[in-house]
């Protein structure tokens, strides 16, 4: 038993790249991408709560800051592989949660267990906190994919990835920071200058103007 182990194993999350396998100009790992997603959460939730919802800010910040903790054990798996089908996607998550639950019963004194099983467990649920996660996440990957089209990355994935995110932003629609995200941030960034402009604006308008 040692809580070294995972210590340890916080620097191995720097190591674990972001979309492996494809050329980009910046890489991404999932330490850092932990990092911004927290940070970004910071921010809706902040928008949620001054719209008069109550948010439970240990919970955001421990879903946020852990959310994908469990890619120590399986990877940064390729979104178009890990969301095949459904049925692949909860074995996907069946996977990490079994390693992950494995890891802390060996790694953490026994009294600190049930609170990192929460801690370290698929955090995007149906509370506040967890759809605010659920936004957060994507806005990242909206982000990560939106930098690459700036630099003309030739890779047609970036312009399916940057479609799925907000394609999944606009599901949460409901949320007062999702309409500030759409409202005036998506607005904001689309303001910036860069050549495959016109594509993105048709992907952007054509998502935001279709009925959920």
């Amino acid at each position: 038993m040692g809580v070294h182990q995972y210590f340890k194993s916080l620097n191995d999350l720097e190591k674990l790249i972001r979309c492996p396998g494809k050329f980009k100009y910046q890489e991404h790992n999932v330490a850092a991408h932990s990092f911004k997603v927290t940070k970004i959460a910071q921010y809706l939730g902040t928008v949620e709560e001054h719209s008069g919802t109550d948010v439970d800010w240990k919970a955001l910040y421990e879903k946020a800051l852990n959310h994908d903790y469990p890619e120590i054990f399986t990877g940064d798996i390729k979104t178009p592989v890990k969301y095949a089908s459904s049925e692949l996607n909860t074995l996907f998550r069946e996977v990490e949660e079994t390693m992950t639950v494995r890891f802390i019963e060996a790694e953490f004194p026994e009294s600190y267990q049930k609170e990192y099983k929460r801690r370290l467990k698929e955090g995007k649920d149906d509370s506040i906190e967890g759809q605010i996660l659920s936004v957060a996440d994507k806005v990242d990957l909206l982000y990560e994919s939106f930098g690459e089209i700036q630099k003309r990355n030739p890779e047609k994935l970036f312009f399916e990835m940057y479609e799925n995110s907000l394609i999944t932003i606009k599901q949460y629609s409901h949320l007062a920071c999702v309409q500030d995200f759409i409202n005036n941030i998506l607005t904001e960034m689309l303001k910036e200058p860069f050549i495959p402009k016109t594509e993105l604006l048709d992907i952007t308008e054509s998502i935001l103007n279709k009925e959920l």
